[in-house]
């Protein structure tokens, strides 16, 4: 049998490997590892090519069929987890308690308008998503928790639980909105953007981190496990607010500095801004309720997770240029902002002298033929192509590592998360 470090060795050369290939300066496909799978169907259904935008149907002709493009079933990163409509509806009937409790208690009678604000502060916000966060945490627990300890009340508290990083998701919008200059957000105006709010947001922002710790001590400071999620919710703040001064050090000027857009940094990025919060912490907050803090298994779960996190934001940023925007319920926007994309930090690795000249004059600028060039420019240098041996190749080692976990962690509960993301027919 191979050791545990033997196992990660292996697994990590295999990553290496995948960025290997991916990275090759030419835009000619030219190894085996890169070429088509002859035994992989294609298919083309007449009733998903008619959804599709014509840019879609011309990347159909690439080796693979992509789960990214089938417009029956998108990935996680544009739509909700896959939960049962009971799950959905006993998850969604806890967030009126949840408002009442902050709003009509005793503590501000003498500010009534303060109450009345945060209210529509929150019902504006927080319920609006697609509360994958917070329908990871419930899916989560009710996965690790032993089953005697199922009870209405903790599948409750799990609910309130699931909520709370909602709302920790919520602030992290809020806040990326007024620094990023969004104008909207889930199809409505940004909060900034709301004639009544204004900058003043920046304080709404704070009021719902209030409001997420306190919820938390109304609900679990009698629980031997608050003071490890209380430092967990510090934590991911803590990496959150990273991500987002690594991702403005790129955004200094009003052009994006390209040579600032490298694997490394774009894997920091994703890793600080989105998976710890949006993969670990679920699940990591999940095993806490259910009495696990074994250092090892949650860096067991923490090593998988942050893979999937990656996963999942180079997979939004795939979307984000090719997708449908009558899918994702939004149009991209990570050209015109000058975002640090994997498909730009693969293009800028592939680009000759001219192209990366190219990405220098069109990068970062708003203008529509600008974004269609350098979408042109994605295609000539056959990203789509990459993205599809990087999306099959990611989902085999993510499931490897899935099978090597120990400390009783149920490898139900990753393949459900990793199938989510890929969404793939199977």
């Amino acid at each position: 049998m191979f050791s545990k470090r033997s196992v990660d060795k292996l697994l990590q050369l295999y990553k290496n490997e995948i960025r290997r290939q991916i990275s090759k300066t030419t835009s000619v496909t030219n190894s085996d590892a890169m070429s088509p799978r002859l035994d992989q169907t294609i298919i083309h259904a007449q009733t998903e090519d008619a959804g599709l935008p014509n840019r879609l149907l011309k990347l159909q002709k690439y080796h693979r069929y992509l789960s990214t493009l089938t417009s029956q079933q998108m990935p996680l990163a544009a739509r909700g987890l896959a939960v049962s409509k009971d799950q959905s509806r006993e998850f969604m009937a806890c967030f009126p308690d949840i408002v009442r409790d902050l709003t009509e208690s005793d503590k501000h009678l003498d500010v009534p308008e303060a109450s009345k604000w945060l209210a529509k502060l929150l019902q504006y916000n927080v319920p609006n998503g697609k509360k994958n966060r917070g329908l990871a945490t419930v899916l989560a627990y009710k996965m690790v928790e032993k089953r005697e300890n199922l009870t209405p009340e903790n599948i409750h508290l799990a609910n309130i639980m699931g909520w709370c990083t909602e709302m920790f998701h919520t602030l992290q919008l809020l806040s990326a909105d007024v620094m990023e200059g969004k104008e909207m957000r889930r199809g409505v105006p940004c909060w900034y953007r709301r004639p009544d709010v204004g900058l003043n947001g920046v304080n709404d922002a704070s009021m719902i981190q209030a409001a997420m710790y306190s919820t938390l001590k109304r609900y679990f400071s009698s629980k031997p496990y608050y003071k490890n999620v209380l430092e967990m919710f510090n934590e991911m703040l803590i990496k959150c607010s990273i991500g987002r001064f690594l991702e403005q050090q790129i955004m200094k000027t009003d052009r994006p500095d390209l040579s600032l857009f490298t694997m490394d940094k774009y894997e920091a990025i994703t890793k600080y801004k989105t998976s710890y919060y949006t993969f670990q912490m679920p699940v990591g907050l999940a095993l806490l309720m259910s009495g696990v803090d074994d250092p090892e298994t949650h860096r067991q779960a923490k090593t998988i997770l942050l893979e999937m996190g990656e996963f999942f934001q180079i997979q939004d940023d795939f979307l984000d240029c090719f997708g449908d925007p009558a899918v994702m319920g939004r149009n991209g926007s990570d050209i015109q902002e000058g975002k640090c994309t994997w498909l730009a930090v693969v293009a800028l690795q592939r680009a000759t002298p001219e192209q990366r000249e190219f990405m220098e004059n069109h990068y970062g600028s708003a203008n529509r033929n600008d974004i269609n060039k350098i979408k042109d420019l994605y295609e000539e240098l056959q990203l789509p192509h990459t993205y599809s041996v990087y999306e099959e190749a990611t989902y085999d080692l993510i499931r490897t590592q899935i099978q090597q976990v120990t400390r009783g962690l149920p490898h139900d509960l990753f393949f459900k998360i990793l199938d989510n993301i890929f969404r793939q027919r199977i």
